[in-house]
């Protein structure tokens, strides 16, 4: 959708449309999403979710094909793909606790994360970018068969691999009670602020980063989707030993060390003069949002109850994706100020900043959680 939209307008305003178009769901839908999770199946959420977004898909492709796209149109198509995106994200993460035991939550996160990256860093930028450049429709119609494949997989997740629905209460008070947990929680508080202000400088620095490749790094639209090879392998990497890490370092370091990662390549960011130099930068990234991802789902999928885990993630993410549509239009209006290489410093510097103010109650927090388990496990 990036190299879509960058050929039919190189305003990074624009540009920045089809970004926060994808991510707009997050903010307004999340809330009564996490509720409906909870009464059904997760994985027939997910197969159906899956499907829906199969058919925007081929039908952006079918519209490609026959010379009629347009950038409101693809701007639709990414909203679209979003509202499915906030149902299917909302339910893997909630279906995961029924399928494995507390104890391999971060080994088995650590693993999906991998699978994913491989599939959507190495396999599919690549890919899309030698698809686009053969026929614009291609990598879209290649697209919808992928989510019609996974659809079909979904299909075959044994029925007991699920939670149960929670009671038939309004659906109203589900959210009300999805939020009060959340609210009233300071770790999982703390963190859904922290990563609603990273997500916020991420995509802007990243919104306009095809413009930026392109253009002022002198990449081509076939070149183009190796650039997140880099965070790709930084991803795998991160899947591999950030179990690892979080033992050793514990769950409190492990976030901090994972939230500075994710800023320092923004900032050097500033100073790259080629893709395969940015390429790097993004390894660093890729391996630090693993980490954090490890750490933090691991963390709520331990700590929040079974019933309430749908809501209690979608409020999570609503609060941390809900500022991305925000810093992508963001990311387009810096862009158009200050230059194409401008986004990714900026967002970098909110990162750091954004660190330092929530330091210390992400320290506090994690600290009374840790004491709180030790008293229990000390109870007879």
């Amino acid at each position: 959708m990036p190299l879509l939209t960058a050929s039919l307008t190189h305003d990074p305003r624009i540009v920045s449309l089809v970004s926060a178009a994808a991510y707009l769901p997050w903010l307004l839908i999340s809330l009564p999403a996490g509720a409906i999770i909870d009464r059904v199946n997760h994985a027939r959420v997910m197969w159906m979710s899956q499907l829906g977004q199969a058919v925007v898909v081929a039908a952006l492709a079918v519209v490609i094909a026959v010379g009629a796209v347009s950038v409101p149109l693809v701007i639709a198509a990414a909203f679209l793909v979003g509202i499915g995106e906030v149902m299917f994200g909302n339910a893997s993460q909630s279906i995961l606790p029924s399928a494995v035991r507390a104890e391999q939550l971060p080994r088995a996160n650590g693993r999906l994360s991998i699978v994913q990256t491989v599939s959507q860093s190495f396999a599919g930028p690549p890919l899309g970018s030698v698809l686009f450049v053969a026929a614009v429709a291609l990598p879209f119609g290649v697209d919808a068969a992928t989510f019609a494949v996974s659809a079909a997989l979904i299909m075959t997740i044994p029925r007991r691999v699920a939670a149960l629905p929670a009671p038939r209460v309004s659906l109203r008070s589900s959210i009300a009670e999805g939020l009060r947990y959340l609210a009233s929680h300071r770790v999982l508080r703390t963190l859904a602020v922290l990563l609603g202000l990273n997500n916020l400088a991420g995509t802007l620095g990243t919104a306009t980063v095809v413009l930026f490749a392109t253009q002022t790094l002198g990449m081509s639209e076939q070149l183009f989707g190796t650039l997140f090879l880099g965070s790709a392998v930084g991803a795998v990497l991160g899947g591999l030993v950030a179990p690892t890490v979080v033992r050793v370092l514990g769950e409190l370091a492990s976030t901090i060390l994972a939230a500075a990662l994710m800023a320092a390549p923004y900032l050097a960011a500033a100073f790259v003069s080629n893709g395969f130099q940015l390429a790097a930068l993004l390894a660093v990234t890729g391996f630090a949002v693993i980490l954090w991802n490890v750490v933090t789902v691991s963390l709520r999928q331990r700590i929040v109850p079974a019933g309430l885990l749908g809501r209690v993630n979608s409020v999570y993410k609503m609060v941390g994706w809900g500022l991305i549509p925000v810093g992508a239009v963001l990311g387009g209006w810096v862009a158009a100020t200050w230059g194409l290489r401008a986004p990714l410093p900026v967002g970098g510097g909110i990162r750091v900043l954004v660190l330092l103010v929530a330091l210390p109650s992400l320290v506090g927090g994690m600290r009374a959680l840790r004491e709180s388990r030790t008293t229990d496990t000390q109870q007879p």
